[in-house]
């Protein structure tokens, strides 16, 4: 308990104090997450809706694969781009390992089977009834198609945030392809894992709960922006 109390203590002072390693730190984490986020969802969400609602020959067999790969480990992963990357790689020659760039590559291979399998599934929950629905009121194909994406926004927005969670808490693969260089690919995971081998246990806590904080700033704002829709709905639809 005197480590956690330590550690509350420090985390509350390291904000308080704006170290600017710190804050270079923090920065370099949101820049990667988000990043590696918003890739994730352009790449994503089109191809889980794609694979929602189009019936092709290979089609539960991707499925399967994207399902399965939403379980992939982050060391491997890691180990992935880093064969990509490394100079005996395809893309050696752009000399990517150890920068920023191949940590934003890692987890956007980790965020995107979650963005697409959990938006599939999404759109399939709403398909036959919504497209029923907007046909019976009217519609043509790509209005009632356009009306499934819309009613399975909650879910979509459920993926990213889920997607969300876990790029911001990666280690392994940003570990590996990042290298976890002072001032330049060093992030809050990785100098959690840094500090706790150095036995600065009081120190790493304290990373993690400004780590945590973040994160819950930002499942705050998607929840903002998710409820801010709804609400736009809402008024569309009394008018």
């Amino acid at each position: 308990m005197d480590v956690i109390g330590q550690g509350v203590k420090e985390g509350i002072l390291l904000i308080l104090s704006l170290d600017p390693e710190l804050i270079q730190v923090t920065l370099l984490s949101l820049q990667v997450s988000l990043t590696a986020l918003v890739a994730a969802g352009l790449l994503g969400i089109p191809a889980g809706t794609f694979l929602a609602l189009k019936n092709f020959t290979g089609r539960k067999l991707i499925l399967n694969i994207i399902y399965t790969l939403m379980g992939l480990p982050p060391v491997l992963a890691g180990l992935i781009v880093f064969l990509v990357l490394s100079n005996r790689g395809p893309l050696g020659e752009w000399q990517l390992l150890f920068t920023p760039s191949a940590m934003i590559i890692a987890q956007v291979l980790l965020g995107f089977p979650l963005v697409a399998g959990l938006s599939a599934r999404a759109v399939m929950s709403q398909r036959q009834e919504v497209y029923d629905t907007a046909v019976m009121l009217g519609a043509t194909r790509t209005q009632a198609v356009l009306s499934i994406i819309r009613e399975s926004r909650m879910g979509i927005i459920a993926a990213l945030t889920t997607a969300m969670g876990r790029l911001i808490a990666e280690v392994g693969a940003v570990m590996m392809v990042g290298g976890n260089i002072q001032g330049k690919t060093r992030v809050l995971t990785t100098s959690i894992v840094l500090e706790t081998r150095m036995g600065h246990d009081s120190r790493a806590l304290g990373i993690g709960i400004i780590l945590l904080i973040l994160a819950f700033m930002i499942m705050l704002l998607i929840l903002k922006l998710e409820k801010r829709s709804f609400k736009d709905d809402s008024t569309i639809q009394i008018v």
